[in-house]
């Protein structure tokens, strides 16, 4: 009771207080009881948040504007009149994905009523729909991405729209950045400080770029002398001879993992064979399922795609065509799934490389 009377004093007194809080930590002070209550994984079992209820403010959605994210999710936000919620001038939000958009029913010029989800982050909670204007229509999130007008493909399953064009302008960094990543094409000195220059240069607009570069270019860097522009592009020589399921894994093609990449070239033995198959004939595989085999046949559908795929060939690139391994009749790995938990004494790539060589398969 006491507690409970403290909260609800602390919640009146809120708006008055020269600083924001947003709740009360509640902690038993007995050292005995702390001891005997324990902590959990994360936090201790004798102390709790003990938040406020969201402060709430009415505005109007001016309009829905689309954000694309670096993995090509294409997310509406509302773009809001200005209001004043807890002390924070709010003015967008995000909307999440059509879903949310059906559920709540919400649509450009709504008056709407917003919080700050856990007095943080902005949130529409409901749409006012007497005060909604009588020409209003439904908003439904494009087909194209907003960006670089390539289709945006919603795959089954999934609650979101991507924009499925891995050059698009508004993912290049962070595709770049994979593609050239140790379990990718593994392009050693090409970090991410290094890969922002060259996209916000523009000496890099789609990972084919990458085998074009020459050491001047890379030299008028920042941070680059000729040393190690050599270097780089020694790593980009190198690069050129990687197993066929690491090339298909550093294309960023949404829900392709390593282990999804390895099943597909395994099957298929090339990316130009695998190319040419329906979503259909990819679920023959086993452990591929509709939204994988949807996502690989939009990816190859993109126009954008095959033709920086093609660039990379003819920039010789050469993906090596991956053979069942025929797994030693004495090893211990031959017929079991592993799983690796914990810290290991050699990097997870190596353990997996080595259990499947010995005939077994990791999950």
């Amino acid at each position: 009771e006491e507690v409970l009377t403290h909260y609800h004093t602390l919640q009146h007194r809120r708006e008055s207080l020269p600083y924001e809080i947003d709740g009360a930590v509640v902690k038993v002070n007995a050292f005995d009881a702390q001891t005997a209550l324990g902590v959990k994984t994360r936090s201790p079992r004798w102390a709790v948040a003990f938040k406020f209820e969201p402060l709430q403010a009415t505005t109007k959605i001016m309009t829905i504007e689309i954000g694309v994210g670096r993995t090509g999710t294409l997310t509406p936000v509302a773009v809001m009149e200005p209001v004043n919620v807890g002390g924070v001038r709010v003015s967008r939000a995000t909307l999440h994905n059509q879903d949310e958009i059906d559920r709540k029913d919400i649509r450009e010029r709504d008056t709407v009523v917003i919080q700050r989800a856990g007095d943080v982050i902005p949130e529409v909670v409901e749409v006012l729909k007497d005060l909604r204007p009588a020409d209003s229509v439904p908003y439904s999130i494009p087909d194209h991405c907003p960006v670089c007008e390539s289709e945006a493909v919603r795959l089954p399953g999934q609650a979101a729209k991507r924009c499925v064009n891995v050059s698009c302008p508004a993912r290049l960094k962070e595709t770049v950045r994979h593609f050239a990543s140790r379990n990718a094409m593994d392009i050693e000195g090409l970090g991410t400080k290094l890969v922002e220059q060259l996209v916000d240069r523009g000496l890099v607009s789609n990972p084919a770029d990458l085998y074009v570069l020459d050491q001047n270019a890379l030299a008028g860097l920042e941070r680059m002398a000729e040393k190690s522009a050599a270097n780089i592009l020694d790593a980009l020589e190198r690069s050129k001879e990687v197993p066929a399921d690491r090339f298909l894994f550093s294309l960023g093609i949404p829900l392709v993992g390593e282990h999804v990449a390895k099943l597909l070239l395994t099957a298929y033995g090339s990316i130009e064979e695998l190319a040419k198959h329906d979503a259909d004939e990819l679920q023959k595989i086993h452990g591929i399922g509709p939204e994988v085999a949807q996502s690989v046949v939009a990816f190859f559908r993109e126009q954008h795609n095959q033709k920086m795929v093609q660039r990379l060939l003819d920039a010789g690139v050469h993906p090596i065509p991956l053979e069942p391994a025929e797994a030693p009749s004495d090893s211990p790995f031959a017929g079991k799934t592993l799983v690796f938990t914990g810290a290991l004494v050699m990097p997870r790539a190596e353990a997996k490389r080595l259990v499947e060589h010995g005939g077994g398969k990791v999950s």
